[in-house]
């Protein structure tokens, strides 16, 4: 599978960073996200399990109640279900990596 960028359509989230959708097969998905400074990711679960790599930016992660900034070249992971969220400190953008795939962003 290839994925072209003009084949991706972007979403704007409620919180106002922009979502979009890199592709996805039965078991992994990779989602970027473009954030302004401010915006935030609260703090959240679901039954998938994810890396969250930093593009560009700064952030800070947390990850089961345990904080940490970080920066380009920089990522988190979770386990499903546990709890996470991101506060970017700056203007930013971050790849998502999603095992399974999120049947509900589809």
């Amino acid at each position: 599978m290839f994925v072209k960028k003009e084949d991706c359509h972007p979403t704007q989230l409620a919180n106002g960073s922009v979502r979009t959708i890199k592709g996805y097969i039965n078991d992994m998905m990779v989602v970027e996200l473009v954030w302004k400074k401010g915006q935030e990711g609260t703090v959240h679960t679901h039954p998938h399990r994810q890396c969250g790599y930093i593009i560009s930016g700064k952030f800070e992660a947390n990850v089961d109640g345990k904080k940490q900034i970080l920066g380009p070249g920089e990522c988190f992971y979770t386990e499903a279900d546990e709890p996470h969220g991101l506060l970017a400190l700056e203007d930013g953008v971050t790849l998502d990596i999603f095992t399974p795939y999120r049947e509900d962003f589809v």
